[in-house]
């Protein structure tokens, strides 16, 4: 029985100095141009959905109307337009350019219309950590980040005057 459990404390430390050695080497590239790691997408994806947890649930206790939409416009273009870009605009070089490539949140194939307003007020207050999205919970409001989740949320459905100032 000692023997078996000492098989297996081998094993584990095995495995934990050849993963080390493996990322030591540089077999792990962290190169934007690298295609991505197996199991990569699927192990970010569990992570950022435990990090988010019951904050998807929150709601934006903002009223749905064209002042906070324009609001939201201009801080999404101030902040957001430059990785996820603008109305009838060409993807930046910077958004090019990032791993994993940032979602263009006005285009309809990347809009996240249905994505719970919680999960996106998450992700505009804390970033996603190696993906370049950053926090802004420290240089945003509260309101500001409430009103970017409902430009986010409703991207489908802007009025003229928001739409306007993204650059259609």
């Amino acid at each position: 029985m000692r023997g078996f459990f000492l098989g297996i404390v081998v094993t584990i430390l095995a495995l934990a100095v050849g993963g080390y050695l493996f990322v030591r080497s540089g077999r792990v590239s962290m190169a934007t141009t690298a295609p991505p790691l197996p199991m990569e997408k699927t192990v970010a994806e569990m992570a950022l959905h435990a990090s988010i947890g019951a904050a998807a649930n929150q709601k934006d206790p903002l009223p749905l109307n064209e002042g906070n939409l324009v609001a939201g416009a201009n801080v999404y273009k101030e902040h957001c337009a430059v990785c996820h870009g603008a109305l009838a605009q060409v993807r930046t070089a910077i958004s090019k350019g990032m791993f994993p490539p940032p979602p263009q949140l006005l285009e309809k194939a990347d809009m996240m219309t249905d994505d719970p307003e919680g999960e996106t007020y998450w992700k505009v207050t804390h970033g996603i950590r190696l993906t370049g999205m950053p926090g802004f919970q420290s240089t945003l409001s509260d309101t500001q980040r409430w009103q970017v989740t409902m430009i986010v949320r409703y991207a489908d459905k802007l009025p003229p005057a928001a739409q306007s100032v993204l650059g259609h």
